[in-house]
């Protein structure tokens, strides 16, 4: 069996959608066990209140050594001036541990963004995002080509060969069309039959 981590941020409940989208295409896959995470916040209460953060997510809080014991590792978070989110980050930032004993090599690594306009970044945070798992020795998986929805051009739509993405709209108002969920299960499925091919 391949336990399959889908780790996110979602500060409006964007990635957290895309994040149940991805389990739900790793889910498919026959021998798969798939957990869904996030980070913690670390925007103070007060504010992320005052802001209309989305703080009634479902998802358990994940600690920096839960990511040892999955055999990929999917992560979701927004774009901030064209890099990663920083709650990722900070939490990103406390794997020090796991590079030195080397416990993360050979982990199947994929990752997903959201950005509020089409050119707003996702190809820089995705690079962030991909260069963690490369520094730990994890295989980079994105959104093949074989998913032809990200070659539409009759309707606004993310996703890239770099992974699954959303565009929310400069007011957060859009949510993932279904076009671009069905990238995020496609994705989640394309690492989950590799991780189980690899790990199971």
């Amino acid at each position: 069996m391949a336990k399959i981590l889908v780790l996110y941020h979602s500060t409006y409940g964007h990635l957290e959608v895309m994040a149940q989208a991805v389990a739900e295409g790793a889910a498919q896959v026959e021998g798969a066990q798939v957990d869904i995470k996030r980070v913690p916040e670390t925007v103070p209460q007060e504010l992320a209140e005052k802001s209309g953060y989305k703080l009634d997510q479902a998802a358990p809080i994940a600690v920096i050594d839960d990511l040892k014991n999955y055999d990929a590792i999917i992560i979701g978070a927004g774009t901030r001036f064209g890099s990663v989110a920083s709650q990722m980050r900070a939490f990103l930032d406390q794997a020090g541990g796991l590079w030195f004993t080397g416990a993360l090599l050979g982990k199947i690594g994929g990752a997903f963004t959201a950005t509020a306009t089409q050119h707003g970044g996702q190809e820089t945070t995705f690079q962030g995002l991909h260069n963690f798992f490369m520094h730990h020795g994890m295989p980079v998986v994105g959104l093949p080509y074989a998913f032809q929805g990200q070659s539409r051009l009759d309707e606004i739509t993310g996703g890239s060969p770099y992974g699954a993405s959303t565009i929310t709209g400069s007011d957060g108002s859009r949510m993932p069309s279904e076009n671009e969920l069905d990238g995020a299960r496609f994705q989640g499925r394309h690492i989950a039959e590799l991780a189980t091919k690899l790990h199971g």
